[in-house]
């Protein structure tokens, strides 16, 4: 053997150890995404059923290794049984020194990734056991014998069907399960509202409580892409390629989403930015391989209009409550991922090897293939759906009449942490504290004697000082000859802090903050989330309870008003009323003396 032959020979061997590595980091990759979805469903839910929502991720991995162990591998994986079902065996028992580890690993955790998909359409009013066996369900079954079809050997594959990393096989899968389950669940409480008809005439928004956690999860769902779509890759310049349109398309669907809500919504959206960047990554998963940047760009592009679409399509047309936009992102961008590769599919991308079963190359639609791919794509698709569609629907409501589906009213409006799980928060012994927001240095503003704000003057807004601030008058009440007098301060959080240095600064020896919830007549200023506008809602506010008796009542007035005064709605309230005494608890001192500082 020559130095060429030698020197090929190595190259061979160290290629190859490389990406048998490469494709179990892949691997761990993808498990760490059961992170970002639970991430993501936390965030977007309310905090009152973070727990549950939790508990949920991590069954879905657990109870679907313990089923895939038993049945599912076999069925995935199996030997080939008429391109239906792969042969069930316990070869990971039997014959363990000749087992692949490897591709055992890999399709678990890609087989958990398609039940956690169903979580977070269903949150917040399904029975835990009946989510637990609905996971199991899916992970033994409904999951391995569309994808045998696929990466199995069956008979998908066998007519050059494309799937590289699971558009169809898992993202539409899960999404139509999830669709599936959210309209036999039924919508949360409140977020329909109902005509005497019974007719829906009104959708309802209850927004995330932690967009900063939903956002963490994104981003971690994006870095485990790269391992859910590249992984599978057999040469350096495939994986780059996979690389780079596994971020053209979500950077893209993102770009065109906050364009498109910011017209309509006339706000670039957060939360729906946040679905679009996953929208572009689960649209682009099949064809990850097989695109080029051009391509890349075109499926991202529609994947941000299409999960918008989605979103508006639930809510106001099935009437289907998806608290995280799973079926939109799943769902939609899924079918178009498996329809896309038939339209975008270029031989000019590395490593290209689709055919059909006689061996020719096929292309996409625009690229010159014709429709024959496209045809392939669509099959393929049309029988993934109705396999899942049929067998999901069977198996919610078989699970609905043994166990049930739905935990009762009582147990919603509580929250499923404390009634499901016993655990009265996921946030136990955690305070909300007054923010401390300074823009700049700002002198502190005090009005002290006959320095009353000017009536009239309007500082920004249409309404003047006088009348924003109602001042409640109450009769004088004296006890040990000096008047005590109670001055509750209703503000912005973002105000806060210059109204304590201001107080502080005109004398005041002592404050109670608390924070609190409330709106006026106004409700608030009508906001969207997700398309739907929030009405009604409670707004975080600052509660400042002051008592004085040397310090004259209408300076604290006046100093507060000036200083909490912008015109706007929402500025605050200030409240008076007489206390009768004052006790201070440690030294006993009462009245006039309690309210002195002399320590």
């Amino acid at each position: 053997m020559d130095a060429t032959a030698i020197k090929a020979l190595i190259e061979e061997n160290v290629s190859g150890s490389v990406f048998s590595v490469w494709f179990l980091i892949g691997a761990a990759l993808v498990f760490w995404m059961q992170a970002g979805f639970a991430m993501v469903e936390a965030g977007f839910t309310r905090a009152k059923n973070t727990g549950n929502i939790i508990m949920k991720n991590l069954m879905d991995f657990c109870i679907g290794t313990v089923v895939f162990i038993l049945i599912g591998f076999g069925l995935l994986m199996g030997e080939d049984l008429v391109g239906f079902i792969g042969k069930p065996g316990f070869d990971l028992f039997t014959a363990y020194e000749g087992f692949d580890f490897s591709s055992f690993v890999f399709n678990l955790v890609f087989c958990a990734t398609t039940a956690t998909i169903v979580s977070g359409a269903m949150a917040e009013r399904t029975k835990f056991l009946s989510y637990c066996v609905y996971s199991a369900v899916i992970s033994a079954l409904i999951y391995p014998i569309e994808a045998h079809w696929i990466w199995g050997g069956g008979w998908l594959a066998g007519v050059g069907f494309h799937d590289f990393a699971g558009s169809c096989a898992i993202h539409m899968v899960g999404g139509i399960s999830a669709l599936i389950g959210a309209k036999i669940l039924g919508p949360r409480i409140g977020k329909f509202q109902k005509d005497e008809k019974g007719k829906i005439v009104k959708v309802n928004a209850f927004p995330g409580h932690n967009i900063t956690i939903g956002a963490l999860g994104v981003f971690i769902l994006w870095l485990g892409w790269y391992g859910f779509n590249g992984a599978a890759a057999t040469s350096v310049p495939q994986l780059g390629s996979i690389f780079l349109t596994t971020t053209i398309a979500p950077a893209v669907a993102t770009v065109v989403c906050m364009i498109f809500t910011w017209i309509k919504y006339k706000k670039p959206d957060v939360s729906m930015c946040l679905n679009a960047s996953l929208a572009g990554l689960v649209a682009i998963t099949a064809g990850c391989d097989v695109t080029d940047a051009a391509g890349a760009t075109a499926i991202g592009a529609v994947a941000g209009l299409l999960v918008v679409f989605g979103v508006w399509f639930l809510d106001y047309v099935l009437h289907i409550d998806d608290p995280v936009g799973a079926v939109a992102v799943h769902c939609l961008n899924g079918i178009w991922g498996t329809i896309a590769v038939g339209l975008f599919a270029t031989s000019s991308a590395p490593d290209y090897a689709i055919a059909d079963a006689a061996g020719n190359t096929l292309e996409g639609l625009f690229y010159g293939g014709g429709f024959k791919l496209l045809g392939i794509q669509l099959t393929g698709f049309g029988a993934v759906a109705c396999w899942t569609a049929i067998t999901m629907i069977i198996v919610f409501f078989l699970i609905k009449a043994i166990f049930g589906l739905r935990v009762s009213r009582e147990e919603e409006i509580t929250g499923l942490d404390a009634t499901e799980h016993g655990l009265p928060s996921a946030y136990a012994g955690f305070a909300m504290l007054p923010e401390d927001v300074t823009e700049g240095v700002e002198e502190e503003t005090v009005v002290t004697g006959d320095e009353p704000m000017e009536a009239a003057v309007v500082v920004s807004g249409d309404v003047p000082a006088a009348e924003a601030i109602p001042v409640k008058k109450m009769p004088v009440f004296a006890s040990d000859g000096h008047k005590y007098t109670k001055v509750e301060i209703i503000c912005k959080e973002a105000k806060f802090e210059k109204l304590k240095n201001s107080m502080m600064k005109l004398g005041i020896t002592g404050m109670t903050v608390s924070h609190v919830l409330g709106c006026g007549v106004q409700k608030g200023k009508p906001e969207f989330y997700r398309g739907v506008q929030i009405e009604a809602n409670l707004l975080p506010k600052i509660q400042v309870d002051i008592v004085v008796s040397k310090v004259p009542v209408r300076d604290v007035i006046e100093t507060a008003k000036k200083v909490l005064y912008t015109g706007h709605i929402g500025d605050g309230k200030i409240f008076v009323y007489d206390v009768e005494n004052v006790v201070k608890v440690r030294t006993g001192e009462e009245g006039f003396d309690a309210l002195q500082d002399v320590e």
